[in-house]
């Protein structure tokens, strides 16, 4: 599929005629070609993805932004054109509706077990009061006295039904972080066996205290005390099975992007493989660069470049068929094989001494931005108040001048789509505001950085497909590989188990290190 992404931002000083003309050439030279015939696999279609244009930055100051920026800025800063490897169908289009829609049964599914799990830990806590309670309202004169060993029982349970409602509020009233595609079964047993804990304690109660009506309140209490013991150490065992469990660490994972190859490697404890996917998720948004697919034309548009400079003439007449052909040109392709490599050297290294003398400009020319810019004190924003600036004014009143050098560095490394005006601007202006210096200003663009870098709506995947042999509830194990998917890529990750490892002590007694000066005739001692 021929994919061409053109993210435009408007600027206040840029050259209409330019823009406008060049644009109406290239859309009246798009409608006047024909379309590419199916191939019988896979379709040919154009996706053109715009965003809306970003407001002018510079205010009433368009004079002072045509002397320092390109008239090409707005038509070429985040243009980029490319070959994509996949095809969107209308199959593919009703596939991404069907997940839409799964998605609302997902949500469902969440707020159902959110219910559930709220309303059995309301259970619990009212439980131990309704047995205080309930022999106090059915039968209160029949009771026998208590005194002050159950106003000490009640101090007990009121402090314990405290420590239990901050312990689960902090372990299980959290904020979801993803949506897994199975239940985490940990806690699903632990919900299994309160309900049947408390279910057994109030089969217990009404069959030996409410049908008899015990008068023996300091034994009811006792009762109540003892259920509310026993939740605790349900709360404990809560802990150690969904937070101390998979602390150690027992499996290394390796995590590699099939795109590019890009790896890493994460230590994990005991998990499932549903879980181990959403910390391998939560660290990739971390830890590897923002995808850029840019990166990847360069290898297949070299390789057509190849192949179309390779032309088959048929000597024999129309009678020959297509085969001789495709090995003809199989053939010729091998034997420039031997010289590729010469051109890919020169062309990487092209590339390389362009990258270094843009990245010199661009540093050249932020430096001497910044020298522009001067904080005032407290004393001298009193003496000049017309001279003063906001960060955000400093910010357009420089940017002219990094513009382009910026803008060429951007194209040059292929980043220009992940970088707007806008977001620029307001980089500028959070340095200007802490008082960084240009090297910090421009780490940003100089190094691609993690993906969180970014703007959300650039590269957050709203679904991953998780792919695995196993069972996505089972846990890890040596030698399991499993995959994540999104749209553009997939993380495939390979589990390897820690080995054991034995380690052995040996003494070395420190009055041992004794020495002796060896001294030769012709040495100078």
């Amino acid at each position: 599929m021929s994919a061409a992404m053109d993210t435009e931002s408007t600027y206040s000083g840029y050259s209409h005629y330019s823009g406008h003309s060049k644009k109406a050439h290239r859309q009246g030279r798009d409608r006047h070609k024909s379309p590419r015939s199916k191939d019988g696999s896979r379709s040919e279609k154009s996706v053109t993805i715009q965003t809306p244009p970003a407001e002018p930055l510079l205010g009433n100051d368009a004079s002072q932004a045509e002397e320092g920026q390109d008239d090409n800025w707005g038509e070429t800063t985040t243009a980029i054109t490319g070959t994509s490897e996949h095809s969107i169908s209308q199959e593919d289009i009703a596939r991404i509706s069907k997940d839409l829609e799964d998605s609302v049964g997902l949500d469902c599914k969440r707020y159902l077990g959110l219910t559930v799990a709220a309303v059995l830990g309301l259970l619990v806590f009212l439980t131990p009061i309704a047995f205080i309670l309930l022999p106090q309202i059915l039968w209160r004169d029949d009771l026998e006295p208590c005194g002050t060993v159950c106003e000490g029982l009640f101090i007990s349970v009121a402090f314990k039904l405290l420590i239990l409602l901050i312990g689960t509020w902090a372990l299980f009233f959290r904020q979801p972080k993803a949506d897994l595609p199975r239940v985490f079964v940990f806690r699903a047993l632990l919900l299994v066996l309160i309900f049947l804990f408390v279910f057994s304690y109030w089969l217990f109660y009404g069959v030996r205290i409410l049908d008899s009506k015990d008068t023996n309140y300091q034994g009811i209490v006792q009762y109540a005390v003892s259920l509310v013991d026993a939740l605790l150490f349900i709360h404990y065992l809560a802990i150690v099975l969904l937070e101390l469990r998979q602390l150690q660490p027992m499996f290394t994972v390796k995590v590699v992007r099939s795109t590019d190859g890009e790896s890493r490697y994460y230590s994990l404890g005991h998990l499932s493989i549903q879980r181990a996917a959403l910390v391998v998720l939560e660290n990739y948004y971390r830890d590897f660069t923002v995808y850029n697919p840019a990166l990847l034309t360069a290898s297949k548009s070299r390789a057509a470049k190849h192949m179309a400079g390779l032309k088959v003439y048929n000597v024999d007449g129309p009678g020959n068929n297509a085969s001789g052909q495709s090995r003809a040109m199989i053939a010729a392709a091998a034997r420039r094989r031997d010289s590729s490599h010469n051109e890919l050297y020169y062309e990487e290294a092209d590339h390389e001494r362009r990258v270094k003398k843009r990245r010199a400009r661009l540093v050249v020319a932020v430096e001497e931005a910044f020298t522009h810019i001067k904080r005032l004190q407290a004393e001298e924003q009193q003496k000049a108040p017309g001279e003063m600036m906001d960060p955000r004014e400093a910010a357009q009143a420089i940017f002219p001048s990094m513009a382009r050098a910026l803008q060429k560095y951007l194209r040059t490394t292929r980043q220009q789509q992940y970088h707007s005006m806008e977001s620029i601007l307001q980089h500028l202006s959070f340095c200007i505001t802490n008082n960084m210096t240009p090297k910090a200003f421009l780490e940003r663009y100089l190094n691609p950085g993690p993906t969180l870098q970014y703007d959300r709506d650039r590269w957050f995947s709203k679904q991953w497909t998780l792919v695995s042999e196993e069972a996505v509830t089972s846990g890890l194990q040596d030698g399991i590989v499993f995959v994540l998917k999104c749209l553009d890529f997939s993380l495939v990750v390979n589990v390897k188990k820690i080995p054991f490892i034995k380690l052995s002590e040996e003494f070395i007694d420190p009055k041992s290190h004794k020495f002796v000066l060896r001294l030769q005739s012709e040495t100078s001692v």
